[in-house]
């Protein structure tokens, strides 16, 4: 049992308007948490939450009408009650500061949520899996994340076309194509760069992926 998804639990349980979980859902939603994560959703079953859980499968379907409004219970939830007041309280300093480059501001952006996506990164794989499928979620990561993201970098990336130093495209296009790279960077990092063996260079990719993006923006 890890103890970011207790961390998250904890914050799920306590920042909700709604009244607190029963120590049963707790037990349901962290044993679904870390089974989801771990098989993802197609491939988990009720019987599998239900054993680790400790609980009778029945008593799942009291609480949650099928599988997939407990992946919802649990995610959905999550991005509402985590995203703002505690995923992206630190991303916030980070997107508030002020920058003299956008290669500087990338570099800032890698390391916060390079560490965020470590210490979290069994729980944010449901995200990962899940949320491709899912209508509702997908509503929830725009609503929640990307949309407060845009708001906050999209003041820097103008301050950066004023001074020059970025190609004059929409913030929207300059966004997408700064994510990208830097999703993939972080994906080929976490599942290839940490093996045994690997020969990956973190600060060769790291530089390489800034120079990438700074030259693909270049005015």
């Amino acid at each position: 049992m890890s103890e970011p998804i207790e961390e998250w639990l904890e914050e799920l349980n306590k920042l909700g308007d709604e009244k607190s979980m029963t120590d049963k859902q707790l037990k349901i939603v962290r044993a679904a948490s870390e089974i989801f994560a771990e098989k993802g959703f197609a491939a988990s079953s009720t019987n599998e939450i239900a054993q680790r859980a400790g609980v009778a499968e029945g008593t799942i379907f009291r609480h949650y009408k099928t599988k997939k409004e407990l992946l919802v219970s649990i995610v959905a939830p999550v991005m509402a009650k985590l995203v703002a007041p505690f995923v992206m309280r630190e991303f916030y300093k980070v997107l508030d500061s002020k920058y003299e480059s956008y290669d500087q501001m990338l570099r800032a952006i890698i390391e916060n949520r390079l560490a965020f996506l470590e210490k979290h990164l069994h729980v944010l794989k449901i995200f990962i899996q899940e949320i491709p499928f899912h209508p509702e979620l997908q509503e929830q990561f725009e609503k929640l994340i990307l949309a407060k993201v845009f708001e906050k970098i999209t003041p820097n990336i103008r301050r950066f076309q004023e001074e020059g130093s970025l190609v004059n495209w929409s913030p929207y296009t300059i966004m997408r194509l700064t994510a990208s790279s830097l999703i993939g960077y972080a994906a080929v990092r976490t599942l290839y760069g940490k093996r045994e063996g690997s020969s990956w260079d973190d600060e060769q990719e790291r530089e390489a992926t800034i120079a990438f993006i700074m030259k693909g923006l270049a005015p």
